[in-house]
């Protein structure tokens, strides 16, 4: 039984602490958020404390699940790993590569396991689409977007968010690390460019961005994101990849609403292409599209990354990869972000 400690309850922070609520293997000791959180009836008897150094320190737990807003993570992260605790800690890892490091030094220094929340690591229908994309071979072409047309409590979240982190930083992350499974490469270059479209946000931030990225075998892919009420929901979910060989693609039901968390993790069908030409020169076999019907909703994918974690701590599993591959996605979005203010391309 792990002791756990969940920090953050908006609508990832919820999610989890309902896993480890439903997980045999974990017990909460309490829940940390700077204001009255509205929580569902599963979680309306734990302790609710406002102070994160407090709580953690009262508590003593054996993981600390961190879902704060991303300038938090870094210090987060540490305080928990050095008094101990193992840490699950939604994406992106930090806000800077130098502090995504520090997390990680922390985790390595303490012996401490360290589980970074890319959950498209643990949907089967995404697994299957990256085992697709590889078996078609390399060099690849990446085109990837989330654009969310956001209003409501959808955008004064992204708004909260935009206080921190730019879109294509804390979305990238997640589809980064997908071209990085997939090519299993180096990225050597990032181009980015973003424009701000509303007075809402802070001068000196965008809501819409989009990159290119290069990698030394030869691949090349770009990332495209944009949060707010006048964001288009043409084309809003595209998830491709092309190669010598064919391509492989998501295609999402025409009705799907992009600022929903479903709508995030979905697939509803995968589709294959083979570029090989028969004979009389057309296609040698047909387009395979499976069908994703039954795949696991937010709160299911939620639970099994949660298991996960409970399988890395008591079964001892080696999480280098997992964290470098962390580093690594950050470091690109970062860069990014970068090439969007300086105007010019960030080498690696």
């Amino acid at each position: 039984m792990l002791r756990v400690l969940v920090a953050g309850l908006g609508s990832m922070g919820r999610s989890h602490a309902l896993a480890y609520h439903r997980h045999p293997g974990f017990e909460i000791v309490g829940l940390v958020n700077r204001s009255v959180p509205r929580l569902p009836d599963e979680l309306a008897t734990y302790p609710v404390m406002s102070d994160f150094a407090s709580a953690l320190r009262d508590t003593r737990p054996d993981l600390v699940s961190i879902n704060t807003y991303s300038d938090t993570h870094a210090d987060y992260a540490v305080m928990a790993l050095e008094q101990g605790a193992h840490v699950f800690i939604e994406k992106p890892l930090a806000t800077t590569v130098a502090d995504a490091e520090r997390v990680v030094a922390a985790a390595k220094a303490n012996s401490r396991k360290l589980v970074v929340g890319y959950i498209l690591r643990h949907h089967p229908s995404w697994i299957g689409f990256i085992a697709e994309a590889r078996r078609l071979g390399g060099p690849y072409v990446f085109r990837m977007n989330l654009n969310q047309q956001s209003s409501g409590p959808s955008w004064l979240a992204h708004k909260a968010l935009m206080q921190t982190t730019s879109p294509i930083v804390d979305c990238g992350v997640h589809y980064v690390d997908v071209m990085c499974q997939i090519t299993d490469a180096k990225a050597v270059e990032v181009r980015g460019m973003g424009v701000r479209l509303s007075g809402e946000i802070s001068p000196d931030m965008y809501n819409y961005g989009h990159f290119q990225v290069l990698f030394d075998d030869g691949s090349v892919g770009w990332y495209e994101a944009g949060w707010g009420p006048m964001i288009s929901e043409t084309a809003f979910f595209v998830k491709d990849v092309m190669s010598p060989n064919g391509a492989v693609s998501i295609v999402m039901d025409a009705g799907a609403k992009s600022d929903s968390l479903e709508t995030h993790t979905m697939t509803d069908t995968i589709k294959v292409h083979r570029a090989a030409l028969g004979p009389d020169g057309t296609f040698a076999a047909p387009d395979l599209l499976t069908s994703m019907e039954g795949e696991p909703g937010h709160d299911a994918l939620c639970a099994r990354e949660q298991a996960y974690v409970h399988r890395a701590i008591t079964e001892d599993l080696d999480l280098t990869r997992h964290m470098q591959d962390a580093v690594e996605s950050l470091r690109i979005c970062i860069a990014a972000d970068e090439s969007v203010r300086t105007g010019k391309p960030v080498r690696l």
